[in-house]
C-alpha cells in the first residue's frame, strides 16, 4: 500500500512534503492534488519513473505529457516562446491551462511528443502543489489522473490509494476539481494564426481572449 500524507490545503506540512519529495528522488510516482483535477506525476529524468507513469495511467509515449512549473520564468526553459504565445500564457498561469508548444532541449528527448517534438506545460495554482515543487526545485512530469480505461479523474484520496496501490505516495490536501485542465495546443501560431482549443475543462478561453 502506498504512503499517505494528509496535508492543510492552505498550510501544508513542510515535513510531509519532504518525505514526498524523497519518494520523487527514489523514483516514485505520486498522486498529487492541483487546480483541476488530481494528478499522477513523477522525476522528469527519471526514465523508470516515467515509464511506471506511462503505464498506471494506461497510455503509451504518443500521449502527450505535461511539466508541472512553479511560475513562467521557469516554464520558459522547458519550451521555446514567442512574444505571442508569451503573453497567453502570461494571461493563464497560474491557472488551469496547460499550453502545448515546442520542447527546448531542457526536456529529455523520451518525454516530448515522439513525432511533434511538443510538451505540454502548466503553471497550477494551487499551495499545496506549487510548495512540492519548491521543495522539489524543479519541474514535475505530470499526467492526469483517469484511470484506464475510465472517462473521469479520480477525486477521492482515499480511493486513488485502494485502487492503484503501486503509487509511491497520494498526497491528500481534499477533493479536487473534476474538470481537467483547459488544454490548448500553441504550436501552429504564424501570422494570423489562432490556437486550436485541444480540450476544454475548467480554464475558461475568455480568460485568454479567446
Amino acid at each position: 500500500m502506498s504512503q499517505y500524507f494528509e496535508v492543510h490545503p492552505e498550510n501544508p506540512q513542510a515535513r510531509l512534503l519532504k518525505q514526498a519529495v524523497q519518494l520523487l528522488e527514489k523514483g516514485g510516482v505520486l498522486a498529487v492534488p492541483t487546480d483541476s483535477s488530481y494528478s499522477l506525476v513523477c522525476h522528469l529524468d527519471d526514465k523508470s519513473a516515467v515509464e511506471r507513469l506511462r503505464r498506471i495511467r494506461g497510455v503509451d509515449d504518443k500521449h502527450q505529457l505535461a511539466l508541472l512549473c512553479r511560475d513562467l520564468s521557469e516554464l520558459a526553459s522547458y519550451a521555446r516562446v514567442d512574444n505571442r504565445q508569451y503573453r497567453l500564457l502570461k494571461l493563464g498561469t497560474p491557472g488551469p491551462y496547460t499550453f502545448i508548444l515546442e520542447a527546448s532541449k531542457e526536456v529529455p528527448r523520451r518525454v516530448s511528443h515522439p513525432s511533434r517534438k511538443t510538451i505540454g506545460l502548466r503553471v497550477p495554482e494551487h499551495r499545496v502543489l506549487q510548495d512540492l515543487l519548491a521543495l522539489h526545485g524543479a519541474p514535475l512530469l505530470a499526467s492526469t489522473l483517469i484511470p484506464p480505461g475510465a472517462d473521469e479523474a479520480l477525486n477521492d484520496p482515499q480511493e486513488i490509494r485502494e485502487r492503484l496501490p503501486e503509487l509511491a505516495a497520494v498526497i491528500d490536501a481534499g477533493a479536487c476539481s473534476l474538470e481537467p485542465t483547459t488544454v490548448i495546443d500553441l504550436t501552429p501560431m504564424g501570422a494570423g494564426e489562432e490556437p486550436a482549443v485541444i480540450r476544454l475543462g475548467r480554464g475558461k478561453l475568455a480568460a485568454l481572449g479567446l
